[in-house]
C-alpha cells in the first residue's frame, strides 16, 4: 500500500500520455508516449511539486528503479539475438572506444583543465561514457565521494541527457542518417538507458531496436569498467587500505540478453509476447514521467558552472566524436 499513491500518480501520467500521443499533432512529430510524459513529469516536478503528496515519493522512485528496469528486461521481447548479431562488433567496439575516450578524456580534463576534485570529475565523466545516474550511483562507492559530488554528477547527466533525449531525433531527419548508423550512434552516446528507448523509439523501431541493443551491451560493460575503476584506484591511492567496495553488476541488461534469446526461439505465443512488448512501453512510460517529476529546477541549482561545463565538452564530444568514431567503425567493417 506504500506505493499506491506514487504509482497511482505515474500511471495516470502514462495513460495521459499515450492518449496525447494518439493526437495528429503529436503523430506529425512523432512524439512517443515515453517523450511526452517526462515532459508531462517535468512540468509536474517543476510547477506543482508542492501539490505531490511526501507519501507518493516511494511510489515514484520505484518507477523510476523498479518499473524502469522491468520495462527494459521485457523490451527484450522486441529484440532476438539475430538481431544482436547482425549490430555485432560494430555496436561493442563503438562502446568501448565511446566508454574509453569520454572517461578518461572527461577526467583529465576536470582534473586538469577546469581544476574540478578527482571525485567529481570521475562521476560525471562515468555517467556521460556509460549510462548516466545508474553509472554515478554504481561508481560512487569506488570513488568514495561525498553525496554533494554525487548529485552535482547526476544533475549534470540529467541535463543533457534530456537534451539529448529531444535533439537526436531532429538530427536523424535533418541529416538524413541512416537508420543503422543512428542506432548505432545513439545507443553508444545517449546518458541514460530510458533516455535511449525514448529517442530511438521517437526515430522509429528500426532505430529503437538497435540503439536499445547497443545501449544495452554498453550497460552491460559498466561491471568490467567498474572493476577495472576499482584496481586502478586501489594501486594510485596511498590511503587504499579500507575495504574494498562491492562492484554492482546491472543484472536487468543480463535479464534483457536472457528475454530477447528466449524470443529468438519462439518459444512463447505471440499473443502473449504482444502483451509483454506493450507491457513494456508502458512501463518505460511511467517511467520516465517519475524522472521528470524529479528533473526539477530545485534539484540542479547551485551545481556552478564548473562541473556543468565539464558535462557540456563531453555532451559535444559524444555528438561530434560519437557520430565520427560510429561511421569510422561501420567503415571497417561494412
Amino acid at each position: 500500500m506504500k506505493y499506491l499513491s506514487g504509482l497511482l500518480i505515474t500511471f495516470v501520467m502514462g495513460i495521459v500520455s499515450f492518449q496525447l500521443a494518439d493526437l495528429q499533432f503529436c503523430k506529425d512529430y512523432q512524439l512517443s508516449p515515453l517523450v511526452i510524459c517526462i515532459v508531462l513529469g517535468m512540468i509536474i516536478g517543476n510547477v506543482f511539486q508542492k501539490s505531490i503528496p511526501q507519501g507518493s515519493q516511494i511510489g515514484i522512485k520505484f518507477s523510476q528503479q523498479k518499473l524502469l528496469r522491468l520495462g527494459i528486461i521485457l523490451y527484450g521481447f522486441f529484440i532476438t539475438f539475430q538481431q544482436i548479431i547482425a549490430v555485432g562488433m560494430t555496436g561493442l567496439i563503438v562502446d568501448v572506444i565511446i566508454i574509453a575516450t569520454t572517461f578518461i578524456g572527461g577526467s583529465w580534463l576536470g582534473m586538469k583543465v577546469l581544476g574540478l576534485d578527482k571525485e567529481t570529475s570521475m562521476l560525471t565523466s562515468a555517467g556521460s561514457a556509460i549510462c548516466g545516474a545508474a553509472a554515478i550511483l554504481a561508481a560512487e562507492p569506488i570513488v568514495k565521494s561525498k553525496p554533494h559530488q554525487t548529485a552535482v554528477a547526476v544533475a549534470t547527466v540529467v541535463i543533457f541527457g534530456t537534451i539529448a533525449m529531444f535533439l537526436f531525433p531532429v538530427i536523424y531527419t535533418s541529416f538524413g542518417i541512416d537508420a543503422q548508423t543512428m542506432g548505432i550512434f545513439t545507443g553508444a552516446t545517449i546518458h541514460e538507458v530510458a533516455q535511449v528507448v525514448a529517442a530511438g523509439n521517437t526515430m522509429g523501431q528500426d532505430v529503437g531496436v538497435t540503439s536499445v541493443i547497443v545501449k544495452l551491451t554498453r550497460v552491460m560493460l559498466l561491471a568490467p569498467f567498474l572493476i577495472g575503476l576499482s584496481v586502478y584506484l586501489s594501486k594510485s591511492d596511498k590511503n587504499s587500505g579500507e575495504e574494498k567496495a562491492k562492484i554492482t553488476i546491472p543484472w536487468f541488461a543480463v535479464f534483457f540478453v536472457v528475454i530477447a534469446g528466449i524470443n529468438s526461439f519462439d518459444l512463447i505465443p505471440q499473443e502473449v509476447v504482444s502483451v509483454l512488448t506493450k507491457a513494456s512501453v508502458f512501463f518505460l512510460t511511467m517511467a520516465m514521467g517519475a524522472l521528470g517529476i524529479d528533473t526539477n529546477i530545485a534539484k540542479i541549482r547551485g551545481v556552478g558552472i564548473k562541473p556543468i561545463l565539464l558535462a557540456a565538452i563531453l555532451f559535444a564530444w559524444l555528438i561530434f566524436g560519437g557520430y565520427g568514431i560510429t561511421v569510422g567503425v561501420q567503415s571497417i567493417f561494412n
